[in-house]
């Protein structure tokens, strides 16, 4: 608790109390009132017990709205230490993006935007990852994987895979949040059966109406969500899934040659992300257990999350920048198992054609099937 100027007031009008020599007391100049020393500063302890019981309680709850509703944190590690020695920062002062690496690592420009200016700085350690996914993959099969993720696109400009240059590969490993958690999910189904018969001239059609229930609990561990706003997040989410076996305890061995990205979204902020993904999929294990059904329908559900450890991580991933037509096109490939993701132009002229074909040969096969019939 902060320090603080105690002023003494007195206990019947609020009014300032000073202490007089002759009678030894405190007396209040307002009411008249006068009190014994003791008595005063009794309570005047009270009241400053309570003070400090309420600061305690106002801050306990301050720490508790900075941190995730009922994340356990305690294996997050701290700054970073002496490792902060051998590290610099750059800053982009085109998208901001704050970017760390050994010192020997020489940063050009910066893999989100491909802003050719970087702001070399002074780094300070924030807080320092305690699991990385080590680079598996290098910029030589970043490059072939971007050349695989041009093929057999109909729509593809004939002229972009020829002259559509890379302007920039970066090896950046991205931050994550890790999030364990156990959930519960209770679903209740209408469901139903059909069956059909002939009796005579008539076909019955008997259907039958059930009321299927389904309940159960799972445990779900290091459900990643990543920590940097730069990164598009269906990007990140198109990349997975990343193998959890390769997990190493954080090292600063493993970031000569790459970037590293700081985390400028708390674990705060993705937690609900976190929470979407854990109940859409114990959802989906829930229906996945109704079979033998023509029809099912979810009636009601109820999801309850369970909120356990938290990691913070580095994942690799290769981003790629290249131009075409004076646009910029980022490509991210998961720099452990390969895949690449990536929005790519659009031919109109392909587009329109190909389905003019379509409407064209589709009319021609209705007006064949119309004479044939006639």
């Amino acid at each position: 608790m902060p320090s603080q100027v105690t002023n003494y007031k007195c206990p019947a009008c609020g009014g300032p109390l000073h202490f007089v020599g002759a009678s030894g007391r405190l007396e209040c100049d307002y009411c008249g009132s006068s009190f014994d020393v003791k008595q005063v500063e009794e309570a005047m302890a009270q009241k400053e017990a309570q003070a400090s019981d309420a600061f305690q309680e106002a801050e306990a709850k301050q720490a508790q709205a900075q941190t995730p509703e009922g994340w356990d944190l305690s294996d997050l590690g701290s700054d970073w230490g002496a490792d902060a020695a051998g590290m610099k920062a750059y800053n982009c002062p085109s998208c901001g993006a704050e970017l760390i690496c050994d010192q020997n690592t020489a940063a050009t420009s910066c893999p989100y935007c491909g802003n050719p200016t970087v702001v070399p700085g002074q780094f300070a350690g924030t807080l320092k990852p305690d699991l990385v996914i080590p680079f598996k993959l290098d910029k030589k099969a970043a490059e072939e994987a971007l050349k695989k993720h041009y093929k057999g696109r109909p729509f593809l400009p004939g002229k972009f895979t020829s002259q559509n240059h890379i302007e920039e590969i970066k090896g950046i490993y991205v931050p994550f949040w890790l999030f364990d958690a156990q959930v519960d999910g209770d679903v209740s189904y209408d469901a139903s059966t059909s069956t059909t018969h002939r009796e005579g001239d008539y076909e019955v059609t008997t259907t039958r109406h059930y009321r299927v229930r389904r309940s159960g609990t799972a445990g779900f561990e290091k459900i990643p969500a990543d920590g940097s706003s730069k990164m598009p997040d269906d990007y990140m989410d198109s990349i997975e899934p990343f193998d959890y076996g390769e997990l190493k305890g954080f090292s600063t061995a493993y970031l000569p040659g790459f970037l590293a990205d700081r985390y400028d979204v708390t674990a705060q902020d993705c937690a609900e992300r976190s929470d979407k993904r854990c109940e859409n999929s114990m959802l989906d294990l829930l229906r996945n257990s109704v079979n033998g059904y023509d029809s099912v329908t979810a009636t009601s559900q109820s999801v309850n999350i369970h909120r356990g450890k938290v990691h913070y991580a580095l994942f690799p991933v290769w981003m790629l920048n290249t131009k075409w037509g004076g646009k910029d096109f980022l490509f991210a490939m998961n720099g452990q198992t390969g895949k690449m993701v990536g929005n790519l132009p659009v031919s109109w002229v392909k587009f329109w054609a190909t389905f003019l074909g379509l409407s064209v040969g589709l009319s021609a096969l209705t007006a064949a099937l119309f004479m044939f019939l006639l």
